[in-house]
């Protein structure tokens, strides 16, 4: 179907892309301290939501605490810590109909080019639109001073999925968990989940209980995943919700979770050993007597290498107590018509195969960046702060953390944002770039082992060996860095020429 092109052109101040966690806590900070800059937020997707509206796996939920993953201004009110992705939606919701984002909130809006001038200190975006009802599209041109990139750091549109040889002959239904089929029933299936991350140690449990259960769930993992129990329902929030209310109990209880997870992870980064020892016998005593941890909870990596998982009221390990699932280390060699053959010559039986294999990133949906008629690589550019690339102007992007809660990142990044805008305001500048030293050292943006980051490397920004170029992992840290001076010697700002000014290009300084 050939698009409609429209030839009015809208100018804003700010454009976010994106209306997931991030794009909607942005939305929420700029509406309120820059309300004086025009605003919107396009969201290709049907709903808000990103990651939560996106993945309908039974049992999808946050790894992280709610008391953290949350927005700083606005408190968590129900009872589990550790939430299901409806809560999260409803959240999300909440958060919009509270700050009258409904007026700067564009649904079905997907932006597939960002073309910069720096004559104009402007941004062109060609965005494609969809009308629900027909399915029409029309193409629309929207121009912006900034560009803030809440579009999250993996594929919508397809996850991780190796070829597996044989695939075709196996007569039962493979699943992907990006694109779960509604109404999958499983119910008195054996169901085998190729995976060990943090989609398999959800789906795993959830699968295995309810009016709908699967008969088995067999996880099979080629690498073993550290898997931690930590209880559902915070205890010491409510307790602290009942005695300060809501807003300072959330406050006290955000503050608490951030230092002691800041601590945990130090603690298992700093004593390895220690932590792989820990965990152990705490798998141990949640496992049957005589299972074998070490074969299957006994990663060839140190803590935190890779993400470790999270089983709420380890849930997860109950499951295989109770005989409802099992767990096999393996590779596999082939699909077969009723499941798997194993590398060891072992055939798993299923009728439904679920590939929880892992994701696709790409940053910004994919779409390209051109820079005064050249398109930008993004692979080239280095990450200042966490959030600005060099060489593209007026270009922020929101990536939380890997290793504590995303959205703890997302509010400082905001902070800085509008400290930023405001310093530009000031001085009368339109545009600001980082510029990296020559010769500056590049190494992969994501300090993780994972497959995931692995695999895309080649395409993501890079980061510097030290500040402001290093990517913090740190909520102590960067709440340090992004609160301090805004411009340093890595800023380039400048401002449109004015007609006393000599023709053609922009002053540059810095400040």
């Amino acid at each position: 179907m050939t698009a409609e092109v429209l030839d009015a052109v809208e100018e804003f101040d700010v454009v976010i892309v994106g209306a997931g966690i991030s794009g909607i806590g942005a939305a929420t900070y700029f509406s309120r301290e820059l309300p004086d800059k025009s605003l919107v937020v396009l969201e290709a997707r049907d709903d808000i939501g990103g990651t939560w509206d996106l993945f309908r796996y039974p049992g999808i939920r946050s790894d992280s605490d709610l008391h953290t993953f949350g927005y700083e201004f606005k408190p968590w009110r129900h009872k589990a810590a550790i939430a299901d992705a409806p809560l999260i939606r409803e959240y999300l919701q909440e958060t919009v109909e509270e700050n009258g984002l409904e007026h700067v909130l564009r649904l079905r809006h997907r932006v597939v080019r960002a073309e910069w001038s720096s004559a104009d200190s402007k941004w062109t975006l060609t965005v494609q639109t969809s009308d629900p009802a027909t399915g029409a599209t029309q193409v629309k041109t929207i121009r912006a001073g900034w560009v803030f990139a809440a579009t999250g750091y993996y594929r919508y549109d397809e996850g991780f999925s190796p070829e597996f040889p044989g695939r075709d002959d196996f007569e039962g239904q493979i699943v992907h968990p990006q694109h779960w089929p509604e109404g999958l029933d499983y119910s008195g299936k054996k169901v085998v989940v190729i995976g060990s991350g943090a989609t398999a140690i959800t789906l795993v449990p959830a699968m295995t209980t309810g009016a709908g259960a699967a008969r088995h769930v067999t996880m099979l993992q080629r690498t073993p995943t550290y898997v931690m129990a930590l209880p559902r329902v915070d205890r010491v929030a409510l307790a602290l919700t009942k005695l300060l209310g809501e807003e300072r109990g959330y406050a006290v209880t955000r503050f608490k979770n951030i230092w002691t997870e800041h601590a945990v992870v130090k603690g298992l980064r700093t004593f390895p050993k220690a932590g792989r020892a820990l965990i152990r016998r705490e798998n141990i005593k949640r496992l049957p007597k005589g299972f074998d941890v070490d074969k299957h909870f006994n990663p060839p990596y140190d803590p935190w290498d890779q993400r470790l998982c999270l089983a709420p009221d380890g849930d997860f390990f109950d499951a295989i107590k109770e005989g409802r699932a099992s767990v096999v280390t393996d590779t596999v060699a082939r699909f077969s018509k009723r499941g798997i053959v194993l590398t060891s010559g072992e055939e798993l039986e299923a009728d439904v195969i679920v590939t929880a294999t892992g994701l696709n990133l790409q940053l910004f949906g994919g779409m390209p960046i051109v820079v005064d008629g050249r398109q930008v690589d993004i692979a080239d550019a280095l990450c200042y702060r966490g959030m600005l690339l060099s060489g593209i102007p007026n270009w922020a992007m929101a990536i939380g953390y890997t290793t504590s809660s995303w959205t703890l990142k997302v509010g400082l990044i905001c902070r800085y944002f509008i400290d930023l805008v405001r310093h530009m305001d000031t001085r009368g500048y339109d545009t600001v770039v980082p510029v990296a030293p020559a010769g500056t050292e590049r190494k992969p943006v994501m300090d993780l082992q994972a497959g995931y980051a692995k695999r895309a490397e080649k395409r993501m920004p890079k980061q510097g060996p030290e500040k402001p170029w290093r990517m913090a992992m740190s909520y102590p840290e960067d709440a340090k860095a992004l609160r301090g001076p805004v411009a340093d010697e890595h800023l380039e700002f400048g401002a449109r020429r004015t007609a006393a000014q000599a023709p053609g290009g922009r002053r540059a300084t810095h400040a």
